[in-house]
């Protein structure tokens, strides 16, 4: 039986949603979460974003267009987390086989 492949997970670094003088982060990406499961929220919440964004324009709805940059700054933080994640797999990676 082969090896199931490593399944890779978020580190948990990024950080959203600033709040207070001076700005102190409010929320963060947990770690642990798989990859796969943060791409489908992104995709997920991209789909709202271009709904909302679409819905606020025609309506002249600033709640709508609010609440479509409120998802996109959650929908930047989890694509960078998972770019920062993939990034460290990297270079963990390429430091390991240097060793070698």
């Amino acid at each position: 039986m082969a090896d199931e492949p490593k399944v890779i997970t978020t580190i948990g670094v990024e950080t959203f949603l600033d709040v207070g003088n001076p700005p102190l982060n409010l929320l963060r990406v947990q770690p642990g979460i798989p990859i796969d499961d943060a791409y489908e929220q992104v995709s997920i919440l991209l789909g709202y974003i271009k709904h909302l964004i679409h819905e606020g324009d025609a309506e002249d709805d600033h709640k709508l267009l609010g609440a479509a940059e409120y998802l996109s700054v959650l929908a930047k933080a989890l694509m960078d987390e998972i770019e920062m994640t993939k990034n460290r797999l990297h270079c963990s990676s390429k430091l390991s086989s240097s060793i070698l």
